[in-house]
């Protein structure tokens, strides 16, 4: 009896792990969903930055290694090929830009968690709220605005002192986007115009 009673409670806290492991990957695709984000308005996937980096500090926090849980959901969200490892760089990007701000506190991951911006707590920008920027512009490529591969954490301050100026760091990023398909030829156009390319 005593034996079959450990391997009951053995079997349900694998239960309870993997599905563990699957509602955080889900909770993640349901936030990088492409057909919900090109449903959004302006910035309106800014909170779910935060949101997805909330859920894969918490899937880390479970024992899940980030990456694991990312690559489940990128699948589940539908992402292939390009698109699938663009998006998947972005998380990771902004998992690890959380860590080293500082932001992943309980204090922060409560906010996080709600959408909201965290508090900066480490480096030069200490005290600052915890924002998200576009790294191609907005304002030249209004298409990619909800594009989640498109989304960095940052400061606020060094958000705000940011332009509209294409470097290459975005020119090659907006290539990588448009042979993923997440960027129009237009779209890329423009930006090589806004570098003087």
């Amino acid at each position: 009896m005593r034996l079959l009673t450990t391997l009951l409670c053995w079997l349900l806290l694998t239960f309870q792990a993997a599905f563990a492991q699957t509602d955080n990957a889900s909770k993640i695709a349901s936030l990088i969903d492409p057909a919900k984000l090109a449903t959004l308005g302006e910035r309106g996937a800014n909170p779910r930055i935060q949101k997805a980096v909330y859920w894969l500090a918490t899937a880390r926090n479970e024992g899940e290694k980030p990456a694991n849980v990312v690559d489940r959901a990128v699948a589940l969200a539908g992402y292939k090929n390009a698109a699938a490892k663009l998006t998947r760089h972005a998380l990771l990007r902004n998992l690890d830009i959380a860590e080293k701000l500082g932001c992943l506190s309980e204090e922060g991951l409560a906010e996080m968690r709600r959408g909201k911006a965290a508090t900066v707590m480490k480096g030069p920008y200490k005290g600052d709220q915890l924002s998200v920027d576009h790294i191609l512009p907005r304002v030249i490529v209004p298409e990619l605005d909800n594009v989640i591969a498109n989304l960095e954490l940052m400061p606020l301050r060094m958000n705000e002192s940011k332009n509209a100026k294409v470097g290459e760091r975005q020119l090659s990023l907006a290539e990588k986007l448009h042979a993923a398909g997440l960027v129009s030829a237009n779209g890329l156009q423009r930006l090589q115009r806004a570098a003087g390319k």
